[in-house]
């Protein structure tokens, strides 16, 4: 698994430059919409191209979940679920905080987790059960023990309002109750900030996959805590999660106070 893990980061950070290569000349009248603020360019697509075509060939055989559906195969026992630019609306208005996000399931379960933040040149990293790593040196999460000393990160959905409300009731406990709230505009990049200590926690609703498994298996592997806004373990595929450090039931409690 580590041979396979570093060639899976050499691919990954070919992949980022060849995105960071395109920022330099891309311009908005390649942005299509998928739907409602729902943003794609020819950049994501080519970049997933790669990616599918590097996994398939380190690992033959594998599935994928793909953001751009590249590839809809899917295996029995390796899938792959890949973003290939989380933060796309960060990317295409040229704001610098965007990432490459592949995490790898064992017949349902997470073993391995690769967050690139492409502009940076930080790329994150774990394997089950084998810790969690940023540009190869050990990562852990913050050691801020309550929630009035901690930063936490969010994320705004762009279609789906129906439950705004309660979400802005949310926010607003915490703006009051922490050192502050950021949405940095890649839910990949704000699990990885997490696991190694920038955040004390990250929470954001109506997500996808492809946002959050490498993340969260970064997050776990760094000594965090993970679940679902009911606290339950379904926060790849639910569609919820809330990750943090010690400060995590706390944050919980919070959003169950409002959360329906």
């Amino acid at each position: 698994m580590q041979k396979l893990l570093q060639d899976v980061i050499v691919l990954v950070k070919e992949t980022g430059e060849f995105i960071r290569q395109e920022s330099r000349k891309f311009d908005d009248s390649k942005i299509e919409y998928k739907g409602k603020n729902d943003l794609v360019s020819y950049v994501d697509k080519e970049a997933e191209k790669r990616l599918v075509k590097g996994l398939s060939d380190v690992l033959p055989g594998s599935g994928f979940i793909a953001e751009e559906g590249t590839s809809k195969h899917r295996s029995d026992i390796y899938n792959w679920i890949i973003d290939p630019l989380d933060g796309t609306t960060n990317f295409t208005h040229g704001l610098p905080i965007y990432s490459i996000s592949v995490a790898l399931l064992k017949r349902g379960e997470l073993v391995m987790g690769i967050v690139y933040e492409i502009n940076r040149d930080e790329c994150f990293h774990a394997l089950k059960g084998q810790g969690a790593f940023l540009n190869h040196a050990p990562i852990k999460v913050s050691e801020v023990k309550t929630l009035d000393k901690s930063l936490l990160a969010t994320g705004f959905p762009y279609y789906n309002f129906d439950q705004m409300r309660q979400y802005l009731t949310i926010i607003n406990e915490f703006m009051q109750t922490t050192h502050g709230l950021r949405r940095m505009g890649s839910a990949a990049v704000d699990l990885a900030y997490t696991a190694c200590g920038r955040f004390e926690g990250f929470f954001e609703y109506n997500l996808n996959a492809w946002d959050v498994a490498a993340g969260a298996l970064i997050v776990q592997e760094a000594g965090g805590t993970v679940t679902d806004f009911k606290g339950n373990d379904d926060f790849v595929f639910g569609r919820e999660i809330v990750a943090g450090n010690i400060t995590q039931p706390g944050m919980l409690q919070t959003i169950q106070k409002y959360w329906k």
